[in-house]
Parts: structure tokens; C-alpha cells; sequence
């Protein structure tokens, strides 16, 4: 009975779904909110299930399965990215959208969260494929996104130029131009300055807010990644830039590791678009090992449930930052924060990436772009603030910094909903 209950445990832990739901009820219970709040922010107040067909280029018509969800826009319309990966789940996109709602409650935008997702391999599809399946994702979708409802963004496997289609598709269902219906957008059709890398320039901020904490110089810190993907790569370079040492990242295929320092710029001249580079190098290590190496500061930067209950007593960074989303479960972040490894969760470490969103929204507006630096600037201003905001609840408190976050993030959600009436 006692191995049966482990085992429950472990599996919900795995769950994302689950995983979330339960660290909402415990913010929400110190927060002092009754069930009922619990009841409408465990699940997406809108979720759509959408049969995307697409003529394929041998001629055969191939359908697609597609999903929206909306977690709650009682602070505003959603806002969330669209991914496209063979791994994606009803479940999994439900989980990513009340993250969203959680970043946009840290950094105090006025959204509510938001997620899509395709079921498909963009590895195995051509061009023309692609920008089918985008098209035909926002014709499916049309009638409950737009700019004051819901606003896509990229994602895992997504980028400018698929957002580019989105935007065009949306704009010819819409008869009028309409740039601020999807942010990630390219710079000549109102994308913003610093879009692409505001994700990975975001957890650089944490990361220097996290190693101040810790009295760690950035500059010779050994910090290891995992994921050489776009977080990983940009992480990567605006580490190694500061004076870091880079001394572990990995992509799918394995690992690289050199105590002295990798070349980043030499591995960012050979990886391929999908971040691939240790394939071409034969004295690789296991992405286990590299987790495990002895390091400063690690991050983990490509896919979920990666430090679990099995390894978190082998990691022996003193600082942890997440880049990825859930590459930690909450049995690994209870270890990790008991033996004094400072944890940086994901809604708070990735949020980078949503307030330039909500710049380039911003940008779209009000027919007004800024240059790079401003965008920086006030990112900045907005990274520094979360962190202390999280770092000091955490502290008041005597709690982690993950259930820290969750309670700042889903405050501001759960005051809207109660003066609006809804509960």
C-alpha cells in the first residue's frame, strides 16, 4: 500500500496538470481565498479542440489536431504562445495557459493566460506544409482570438515567419490589418526589438539577480545549460558574453562538457535550426551526467520533469534557474530547497519572453515602436522587480521560491475575478 502511494504520488508529480492545480490550492490557501477561487483556476475557463486539414505535398490531405485553451481573462484578454511538437496534449496546453496566467500575474501585465498547440513534427514538413497548417490553425481558431481577446505568440518549434502567417491569415479573415492580433511577429510587420532573445534576456536578469543573492561574481561562474535550443543558444551567448564559464550544454543528442569554458560562439557557427551540435562531436556525455556536474549555477533550458525525486540529491549547483517549463517536479524542488539550492522557478525565470510580448502589443497599439535599448531598459526595470518581489515573499514567508511565485502570480487573477463577481 505504502509503494502504491509513492508511486501516485510520483505520477502526479510527472503530471503538469496536477502538478500546478496542487501548488494553486496551497497559494491560494495562504493567500487566505476559499475553494471556490481554487474551483475556477484549476482549469481554463475556454478550451478548444480544433481538425486542421492540410494538403500535404505528395498530394494526400493530412488532418491535424489542434488546441486553444484560456485559462481566465478576468484581468484581460490571454496571451500565450502556440507550439507545434508530436508531444503536445490537451493536458499539457491546459497546464502551459495557467502558467502564462502565473507569469503575467509576477510581472503585473494585463493579461490572463493563454496556450495553443499542433500536434505535428515541423522537422518532417516543408515550407509550404507549415505555413498550411499556420493558416489553417487560425481559420479553425478565428473566432476566439484577436487582439482585445486572445493573443498567440511562438513557441516550441514556431518562429517569426509562423507568426508572420498567423497574422496574415487572421488579417485577410478580419479585412483590415491587424499586427497587435499576435506578438514574436518580424521587425517590418510590427514585431519589437529584442523579441527573439527576451525570453533567454530575461533569465540572464534572474540569473544575475539569483547569483547576487548567493555572492556569486557572474564573471568565472561555472554555469552548466541543458537545452541548446532558442533559450538555450541566446542564454548561452549573453552568459558566456558576461564573463561566464560555460562549461556544460546539451541538446537532444547528448551533452558536451569542458571544465575550462565550451566556445560558445563555435557552437553557435555549427548548431543547425533546431539547435543541434553535439552530434558533431564524439566525446559526448549523457544528459544525466551534465545535470549532475559540479557547477555554480545550472539551468535547465529544454523540456519538462528533467530533476525529479531520482537525481535532485546528485545536482550539485548552488543555484538553479529554470528556462524551461516544469524541467523540475515538486518532490525534486521540496530536496532541492532543503538542502539549500537556491530555486528559481520557471514562471518567474521565463517571463521575459511575455513582457516583450506585451511591449510589441503595446508597440502595435499605439502605432509607436521603441529602439532595442528601451526595450532592454524597461524589461530590465520589470525582471528586477519580479525577482525581489518573489525572492521577498519567499523570505517573509519561510517558503520556496516556486510556491513564492505562484502565490504573487495568481493574487492579482484572483482579485479581478472578485471584483468582477465572478466568485
Amino acid at each position: 500500500m505504502v509503494a502504491d502511494n509513492a508511486e501516485n504520488t510520483a505520477n502526479e508529480q510527472m503530471d503538469i496538470l496536477k502538478s500546478t492545480q496542487t501548488i494553486i490550492r496551497t497559494a491560494l490557501e495562504k493567500l487566505g481565498y476559499p475553494d471556490e477561487v481554487f474551483d475556477l483556476m484549476k482549469e481554463p475557463v475556454r478550451m478548444m479542440t480544433v481538425r486542421i486539414p492540410v494538403r500535404m505535398d505528395d498530394g494526400s490531405i493530412k488532418i491535424f489536431t489542434g488546441y486553444r485553451a484560456q485559462h481566465n481573462d478576468a484581468v484581460g484578454p490571454t496571451k500565450g504562445g502556440v507550439r507545434f511538437h508530436p508531444n503536445v496534449s490537451e493536458k499539457e496546453v491546459k497546464a502551459l495557459s495557467i502558467w502564462m496566467s502565473l507569469k503575467a500575474g509576477i510581472v503585473d501585465l494585463p493579461y490572463g493566460g493563454g496556450k495553443g498547440g499542433i500536434l505535428c513534427d515541423p522537422r518532417e514538413m516543408s515550407f509550404r506544409e507549415l505555413e498550411g497548417l499556420s493558416r489553417g490553425y487560425v481559420r479553425a481558431i478565428s473566432q476566439i482570438v484577436g487582439p482585445t481577446k486572445d493573443i498567440p505568440a511562438p513557441d516550441v518549434f514556431t518562429n517569426s515567419q509562423i507568426m508572420a502567417w498567423m497574422m496574415d491569415e487572421y488579417s485577410r479573415i478580419d479585412e483590415f490589418n491587424n499586427p497587435g492580433f499576435i506578438t514574436g511577429k518580424p521587425i517590418v510587420l510590427g514585431g519589437s526589438h529584442g523579441r527573439e532573445s527576451a525570453t533567454a534576456n530575461g533569465v540572464t536578469m534572474c540569473i544575475e539577480e539569483a547569483a547576487k543573492k548567493r555572492n556569486i561574481n557572474l564573471k568565472g561562474a561555472r554555469i552548466v545549460i541543458q537545452g541548446f535550443g532558442n533559450a538555450g543558444s541566446f542564454l548561452s551567448k549573453f552568459l558566456h558574453d558576461k564573463g561566464a564559464k560555460i562549461i556544460g550544454i546539451s541538446d537532444a543528442y547528448g551533452a558536451l562538457h569542458d571544465p575550462e569554458g565550451l566556445d560558445i560562439d563555435y557552437l553557435l557557427d555549427r548548431r543547425d535550426s533546431f539547435g543541434t551540435v553535439t552530434n558533431l562531436f564524439e566525446n559526448t556525455i549523457t544528459n544525466k551526467e551534465l545535470l549532475e556536474l559540479d557547477c555554480d549555477i545550472l539551468v535547465p533550458a529544454a523540456i519538462e520533469n528533467q530533476i525529479t525525486e531520482e537525481n535532485a540529491h546528485n545536482i550539485k549547483a548552488s543555484i538553479l534557474v529554470e528556462a524551461a517549463n516544469g524541467p523540475t517536479t515538486l518532490g525534486a524542488t521540496k530536496i532541492l530547497t532543503d538542502r539549500g539550492i537556491l530555486l528559481v522557478p520557471d514562471v518567474l525565470a521565463s517571463a521575459g519572453g511575455v513582457t516583450v510580448s506585451y511591449f510589441e502589443w503595446v508597440q502595435n497599439n499605439q502605432g509607436y515602436y521603441w529602439s532595442e535599448e528601451e526595450v532592454e531598459e524597461k524589461l530590465h526595470k520589470v525582471m528586477v522587480k519580479a525577482f525581489d518581489n518573489v525572492y521577498q515573499t519567499a523570505e517573509t514567508r519561510r517558503i520556496d521560491m516556486r510556491l513564492s511565485a505562484y502565490m504573487v502570480g495568481v493574487r492579482k487573477m484572483a482579485e479581478a475575478s472578485r471584483f468582477r463577481g465572478w466568485i
